[in-house]
């Protein structure tokens, strides 16, 4: 689950909200590059052009969608909603009857998280990182990697483009050094349409639950009208 670390400091924050923003056997979506067939391996990926490289991903400020969280390793798929109003955002991936339940929030200029059912987790507060907004999230997704246009397999299948979003610490220049990929993110958006988001994989410590520590979210719908966000009431309200 993103954004659930108050400790961490902005930086890991972000990108785990960014990336949030879960793999079950059998996999539902299969991301395949249409510039190559598949190798043996069943992944090829062409290199980008640079020159026809498109805008990176920007959420909406008004959107709703439904899908599944899946948790791979744990064997876990949930129902997953995704909706936003007015710049404020909500996750909310299971409920009360799923062994999975937690909302991710953007809500008043600051970052929420509450997990109310996990696996082996006893503990259910609500974190709340102030001074993050749906700016600071596009801000993150400026400095995405573009890895190529992409076809998810599902139904329907969707033409997409496929970004990579990541945090590495230390930031060090080229050459042998010791390096910690904190948080990394694949992120699948529509061809035409930058701010419909079909699928995102999160890997990293913002996924310290799991563990294997790698998470999906896939959309199977995405509209551009206000959806409906509620922070919870146990949650502290923005300052």
């Amino acid at each position: 689950m993103a954004w659930k670390r108050t400790s961490w400091a902005r930086t890991s924050a972000a990108l785990a909200a960014a990336v949030t923003l879960v793999l079950a056997a059998p996999l539902p979506v299969v991301a395949a590059p249409r510039t190559a067939p598949l190798s043996s391996s069943g992944i090829v990926v062409a290199e980008p052009d640079a020159s026809r490289t498109p805008p990176p991903p920007r959420l909406p400020r008004d959107f709703r969608g439904k899908g599944k969280w899946i948790v791979r390793d744990l064997d876990i798929t949930v129902p997953f909603t995704w909706e936003g109003r007015d710049g404020n955002s909500q996750m909310t991936a299971g409920g009360p009857q799923y062994p999975i339940w937690f909302t991710n929030l953007i809500y008043g200029g600051s970052l929420y998280t509450l997990t109310y059912k996990w696996p082996g987790l006893t503990e259910h507060p609500c974190s709340r990182i102030p001074g993050f907004d749906l700016e600071t999230l596009n801000e993150g997704f400026e400095n995405a990697r573009f890895v190529g246009p992409e076809t998810l397999r599902g139904t329907p299948h969707r033409q997409v483009n496929h970004w990579r979003v990541g945090v590495v610490l230390p930031n060090l220049p080229p050459g042998n050094y010791p390096r910690l990929p904190l948080a990394l993110g694949d992120i699948y958006v529509d061809e035409d349409n930058r701010g419909t988001f079909w699928q995102v994989l999160q890997f990293g410590v913002q996924n310290l639950y799991d563990p294997e520590l790698d998470e999906w979210l896939v959309m199977d719908t995405f509209q551009h009208r206000p959806g409906t966000v509620t922070l919870p009431e146990r949650c502290e309200p923005p300052r």
